[in-house]
């Protein structure tokens, strides 16, 4: 788990600051603040009126707003769980041991109701920072700063120190895939990311719409069998996790580059580290290259930019699928209960992965939900160029680009994002822990 440290330093370092700004300030009329500041936590905008130094705020505030909302969606999601599959109502704060207590009620539940236990087909949730947001808020810093600015923010490709999703200049490290929908559907020869078409009996690691045939007998009506094939699949195959396809795929074909692209006839994207500039989604810290020609702000500018774009870290949603054959003594009424329960698991359940695939993100770096850190963790990433600002504060460079009547603003908004990353580093680890016990047992039921 990442701490924010010395924040107490960091606070001795903002009153150094304020001590410099009180023999500097000139307000508009004898000292005024030029209206009112802003609260950082309300995702104030233009505190300083500097576009560098409100760039880091509006990072923090980000990082902020993500903190709480996922907080606050897990809380009700684990409390909708436990109203809909009868655990009944949770009093007080909901922790690891909470809900570990709520799915084991579930998984009686569900053990009642089926025969032959249940599988999941799952398809974890694709993080990344935002590019466009990073490039924006450049380019606008820089032309903040008085530079001229040319460039087009969607155009433009940006160093991704992590794994890159999309188009690279250079050398891809990794995977790639292409778009086989476009060719019309072709014979890949790596992985399969969609559909499948099989013209004979294969076996579909997916859901199969068609004729399932197990050990020689066809399962339900042949042609109209729609779910998990334990036999072979004639018809279409739905693997959204990606793999082998003995037929035609019809989504994406994904694998090592010469694979992939002896197989498509479009251009690839790449799914890896790219040794060049990368264009659609990054895993990791985006920094854009400078809008203006010539721009003397463009290296300060980067660091408040790449900040905004890590900040704004954001998931895909996972794709939750169950397949399980109902007990024979449920009738009809008890049936649809259970059916209407299990897509309330699956709805919230999607929804519980992703905010934590983006908190463990945001908090520990960690993508891929192995516990280790695939990125630098943003907020660690933000947390250490705050410093780095707040110590350099104390000479009065910080303040230059800063209009008069706003330098009042900066020291409360300055100690007010120290103490928001702080409090997210502290509180945040609850939420994961509690988090990772609902993961941990959704998977333990279909184990």
């Amino acid at each position: 788990m990442t701490t924010f440290k010395n924040k107490g330093i960091s606070l001795v370092a903002v009153g150094l600051m304020a001590g410099v700004t009180s023999t500097a300030v000139q307000g508009c009329d004898g000292g005024g603040i030029c209206g009112p500041c802003g609260v950082v936590a309300e995702g104030a905008v233009s505190i300083s009126g500097s576009a560098r130094l409100d760039g880091f705020f509006s990072a923090v505030a980000d990082l902020n707003s993500i903190f709480i909302t996922v907080q606050a969606d897990f809380d009700a999601n684990i409390r909708a769980l436990a109203e809909v599959w009868g655990y009944g109502e949770i009093e007080g704060a909901i922790d690891a041991s909470v809900v570990a207590d709520v799915m084991a009620h579930i998984r009686g539940e569900i053990n009642g109701s089926v025969q032959g236990g249940i599988s999941l087909n799952y398809v974890p949730p694709s993080c990344s920072a935002s590019i466009d947001i990073a490039v924006e808020a450049q380019a606008s810093c820089e032309a903040n700063a008085g530079c001229d600015v040319e460039a087009s923010p969607g155009e433009v490709s940006v160093a991704c120190e992590g794994q890159c999703s999309g188009g690279c200049s250079a050398e891809c490290m990794g995977d790639v895939a292409c778009n086989a929908s476009a060719s019309g559907g072709i014979e890949c020869q790596a992985s399969c990311e969609g559909s499948c078409a099989l013209e004979v009996g294969a076996a579909c690691d997916g859901t199969c719409s068609g004729t399932c045939t197990v050990n020689g007998e066809v399962q339900g009506t042949e042609g109209n069998f729609e779910g998990r094939c334990e036999g072979e699949c004639e018809g279409s195959c739905e693997m959204s996790a990606g793999g082998e396809c003995s037929g035609t795929c019809q989504g994406s074909c994904v694998g090592d580059p010469v694979m992939v692209e002896a197989s498509c006839d479009v251009e690839v994207e790449c799914r890896g580290t790219c040794m060049g500039e990368c264009s659609g989604s990054c895993e990791g810290s985006a920094t854009p290259p400078s809008a203006s020609v010539d721009c003397e702000a463009s290296a300060d500018c980067q660091a408040s930019a790449s900040a905004q774009g890590s900040a704004n870290f954001e998931c895909t949603p996972p794709s939750l699928d169950f397949s399980f054959e109902l007990a024979g003594n449920l009738d009809a009424n008890a049936q649809a209960q259970f059916r209407a329960r299990l897509s309330e698991l699956r709805v919230r359940g999607a929804a519980i992965l992703q905010g934590f695939a983006q908190l463990r993100g945001v908090i520990d770096g960690d993508i891929n939900g192995d516990g280790t850190a695939d990125i630098e963790p943003p907020l660690a990433n933000i947390s250490a160029q705050l410093q780095g600002i707040i110590s350099a504060g104390a000479s009065g460079d910080l303040f230059a680009d800063v209009p008069a009547g706003r330098i009042n603003c900066v020291i409360p908004a300055m100690t007010e994002s120290v103490e928001i990353l702080g409090d997210i580093a502290g509180n945040a680890g609850g939420t994961i822990s509690a988090q990772a016990s609902f993961s941990a047992e959704l998977f333990s039921i279909a184990g």
